[in-house]
């Protein structure tokens, strides 16, 4: 579990302790969760991408199936935020740096089980879409394990034409990875009230 790094901030999340509340897209994806573990490894290998906004419980989820995998399976993993990884890559560039971008990518690619969490995040230049396409197509071609997860969903929304931002998992990542991911992962769909917001605002106490 130390070497998967998972962050403290999940260090809590179980697959047990996810609680849909009655929400029957929540509900679908706890269920889906715990049939990947059961069925785990499938074949042929297939991961699952969380789609949904923030606060829903898509990296708790993908967390708690990373936990039971490696308590039950024996089945080495490993967790990354994907704007963090990159940023880590371009920290190696600076010559005072300890680490080399291939000590950083090698974990990565290699893992058993990959957790890619907050995919899209990053502003899509051309550099984070060659980062993100090495990784998913080196993992592909190795048939090896990536559950990924973003806030960003298929349906091509307008714009914010004050932040510039685009708003659809395909004007962030393109099409070519969107089609990839099509083929490496179930994507899941989950929707609800922003948990962060509705339960943990209202128990902060100072």
């Amino acid at each position: 579990l130390e070497s998967a790094l998972i962050p403290q901030r999940y260090a809590h999340c179980e697959l047990s302790e996810f609680a849909p509340s009655g929400n029957q897209s929540l509900t679908g994806a706890k269920i889906v969760a715990e049939k990947f573990v059961e069925e785990y490894p499938m074949s042929p290998p297939r991961g699952l991408l969380f789609m949904g906004p923030q606060g829903v419980g898509k990296t708790h989820l993908a967390v708690g199936i990373l936990k039971r995998l490696i308590r039950e399976r024996s089945v080495p993993g490993l967790f990354r935020a994907f704007p963090e990884l990159l940023k880590d890559i371009q920290n190696s560039w600076n010559p005072v740096s300890q680490a080399s971008e291939l000590s950083l990518l090698s974990p990565v690619l290699e893992t058993e089980v990959l957790i890619l969490d907050e995919l899209g995040a990053q502003n899509p230049t051309s550099w984070v879409r060659d980062t993100l396409s090495y990784v998913l197509n080196h993992r592909y071609n190795e048939n090896r394990i990536t559950i990924a997860t973003t806030n960003y969903l298929d349906d091509a929304e307008t714009p914010s034409s004050r932040k510039r931002i685009s708003n659809s998992l395909v004007e962030r990542i393109g099409d070519p990875l969107r089609s990839r991911l099509y083929e490496m992962c179930k994507t899941q769909l989950m929707s609800g009230k922003d948990f962060r917001k509705e339960i943990m605002q209202a128990e902060h106490h100072f």
